[in-house]
């Protein structure tokens, strides 16, 4: 087995491991949380650059042959998932990084940060379910100890509304597993392809998946099961909110990709309903972010919005859909954790998140202007950033496919998510301070946060641009999701 293969869980696991016997020492803590996260970075670019060349990295662990070793796979959307988990991962750390908080609290929060990005690591190389239940299991114990971490009675209710629907979905997933492996006796991925694709399921193996696919949509804050989602996300720190906002529903939605696309790679009923429940999971969500008056809220209904483009790609199940949302899945964890760092900022600043209690950022910040202005504007699918060409995609395959009004209400989104940008924009940016005295200085954000927004917002910038190489890339990944000739390899199923 390729070393390789390895390696998104190991980094973060032995960084985790050297911080522990190191964690009175501070300074220490940071280095090399910041150095074993940077790693994470460089592994996922080399295996971006590998999977666009075509190499797949796929084998068993201990030596057991599949279906009874635990597999492992890193194909083309696994890689670039490992890649940005890391780009966010080192965003998060370098924003936190000489934050004004005590420093045992900055020190967990590398700690957790650290278990949090094993857990999403193994979640997204893993081709068995049990594995992926039990990766699961890590992140969410993770990002429990990040979200309620500094207390307060605020934090707590959060915390608890985050825990309480997190722990059913869990609870949901392993009956559902056990449904699964009773019905079918196997929970490899490969194997359960095979069994579904040739029409071989029972009636126990469906019941079982579907009540998979509801775990994961509550995971991914899917309509009707998203009200967690705004109830939790603005009570954490905001680093913590920012990571949390670009990769933890994300884990879900892909779990969702990697389980329609590998059972059901042609239309079917499941693919109906997912396309109902996207399109209803946009405009909620949007129109609960605009009854908001606070950023950090609005900013957590619009990821209940946004999660709806991703599923409707995979809802219309042609390639060119499944490919805009391999690129919208990209494009958004960028955009997103960038707009909570930017609210930070500007919290920052103007003292308070409440938008009533905001403004004056457009003359006290001018900088902060631009880079909120980039990840909005790509967020509301204004050419020529990444945003604009994620939804155009998807909105083109809905037209392709018949589902005008699918393709209606993806625009519909888009117009009121410009709304709501342009409400924080006139809200925070444009309009005075209503007790300009209490503005701080700008200085007091660290240049470390400064810079991780700048980044951003580039990365942003240079998506949209460079959007022909990077849906290349989306549509050979969407060919690999429906063909999923390497679990079946795996099994010795496929050449």
């Amino acid at each position: 087995m390729n070393a390789m293969l390895v390696m998104p869980v190991l980094i973060p696991l032995i960084t985790l491991v050297l911080c522990l016997l190191v964690k009175r020492r501070h300074a220490w803590v940071t280095l090399i949380s910041l150095v074993g996260t940077t790693l994470l970075l460089l592994t996922g670019i080399w295996l971006v650059v590998q999977a666009a060349q075509g190499v797949v990295f796929s084998g068993q662990m201990g030596g057991w042959q599949a279906p009874f070793g635990i597999s492992l796979v890193i194909d083309r959307l696994s890689a670039v998932m490992v890649a940005i988990t890391g780009i966010i991962g080192l965003a998060t750390l370098l924003y936190a990084y000489r934050q004004p908080m005590p420093r045992d609290f900055l020190r967990d929060t590398h700690l957790f940060v650290q278990g949090l990005l094993t857990g999403i690591c193994g979640a997204f190389i893993t081709a068995d379910i049990f594995n992926l239940y039990v990766w699961f299991e890590v992140l969410l114990i993770g990002s429990f100890a990040l979200i309620s971490l500094g207390g307060g009675v605020r934090r707590l209710a959060g915390t608890m509304t985050y825990l309480v629907l997190n722990l059913l979905a869990t609870l949901l997933f392993l009956l559902a597993a056990g449904l699964v492996y009773g019905a079918s006796g196997t929970l490899n991925m490969g194997e359960l392809a095979l069994i579904f694709r040739a029409g071989e399921a029972s009636d126990g193996a469906v019941l079982g998946v579907i009540l998979m696919l509801l775990a994961f949509s509550i995971k991914g804050a899917l309509f009707p099961v998203f009200g967690w989602l705004p109830a939790s996300y603005h009570v954490a720190w905001t680093p913590v909110s920012a990571l949390f906002a670009g990769l933890l529903t994300k884990v879900g939605v892909y779990a969702l990709i990697r389980l329609v696309t590998l059972l059901w790679p042609e239309p079917a009923l499941i693919h109906t309903v997912l396309l109902w429940i996207a399109c209803a999971t946009m405009i909620i969500g949007v129109l609960g972010a605009a009854a908001q008056t606070e950023v950090r809220r609005i900013l957590s209904f619009h990821i209940v919005s946004q999660v709806g483009y991703m599923v409707l790609g995979l809802a219309l199940a042609t390639p060119l859909a499944l490919a805009g949302a391999v690129f919208y899945l990209i494009h958004h964890i960028v955009v997103k954790a960038n707009l909570f760092f930017v609210g930070g900022l500007a919290a920052r600043i103007t003292g308070s998140e409440r938008l009533a209690h905001m403004g004056g950022l457009y003359v006290a910040a001018p900088l902060l202007a631009i880079l909120f202005a980039i990840p909005a504007l790509s967020l509301a699918g204004m050419p020529p950033l990444s945003g604009f060409w994620a939804k155009l995609i998807l909105i083109k395959a809905s037209l392709e496919g018949g589902f005008w009004w699918a393709a209606f209400f993806a625009l519909l989104t888009g117009i009121f998510t410009i709304l709501s940008m342009s409400k924080i924009w006139n809200e925070a940016f444009l309009k005075p301070h209503p007790k300009p005295e209490q503005m701080t200085a700008n200085s007091e954000n660290p240049r470390s946060a400064w810079a991780t927004v700048a980044v951003l917002a580039v990365i942003t910038v240079a998506v949209g641009l460079g959007a022909g190489p990077a849906m290349e890339y989306a549509w050979a990944a969407s060919e690999q999701l429906t063909e999923a000739t390497v679990y079946l390899q795996l099994l010795g199923a496929a050449p």
